[in-house]
């Protein structure tokens, strides 16, 4: 699946709408963000609208963490080069569509990239980074997949990370394919809402 090219310049819809950098998801490796953008794309702004992989690494550092790995959800390749990702980081790109649920194959992927890092750096304690366009939808998708799928969070567990990452429509779906979820819809919404 080749990414999306857009002609069209600057931020991305609702960008600045979002907070840069969360913390990390206790008692994991995660950690999520919005996009970083070459300043290309920012330098119109003012350097408050400003956050590239530098300020990303910067706001890991004042959280006393160290950022290991960047998994890049976005479905384009415009916001930033392979050759901007640092070299104290590695950097996996793993094309997904906004606004669709991620795919069966888009889920391994980030199940195996995810243990592959955890093994290799199994001596250090450095995260994992993972974005979307916003560090919402896509991000949280898939983060509470592995948790689930992987670590076998228990619903009960993860509800203040589906509060951070889920719209309605993937919340749904997610009930709707994960049959190890014990808890039903409508109890869980509530306490995610």
């Amino acid at each position: 699946m080749a990414p999306v090219r857009r002609k069209k310049k600057g931020l991305p819809k609702r960008w600045l709408d979002y907070c840069p950098v969360g913390q990390r998801i206790p008692g994991t490796r995660f950690i999520a963000f919005k996009v970083p953008l070459k300043p290309s794309v920012t330098f119109q702004g003012p350097k408050s609208h400003s956050f590239d992989l530098w300020d990303l690494l910067d706001s890991v550092e004042r959280q006393n963490q160290e950022l290991g790995l960047i998994i890049d959800l976005t479905f384009t390749t415009k916001y930033y080069k392979l050759s901007d990702v640092p070299q104290s980081c590695c950097y996996i790109k793993i094309l997904i569509e906004g606004h669709r649920v991620p795919s069966d194959a888009a889920i391994l992927s980030f199940k195996r990239a995810v243990r592959q890092f955890l093994k290799e750096n199994e001596n250090n304690d450095k995260l994992i980074g993972v974005h979307c366009t916003h560090g919402l939808n896509r991000t949280g998708y898939l983060v509470c997949r592995y948790l689930i799928d992987v670590d076998g969070l228990r619903p009960a567990q993860f509800n203040k990370v589906c509060q951070t990452f889920f719209a309605l429509d993937y919340l749904t779906f997610f009930f709707l394919t994960v049959s190890c979820l014990a808890v039903k819809q409508t109890e869980l919404m509530s306490e995610c809402w």
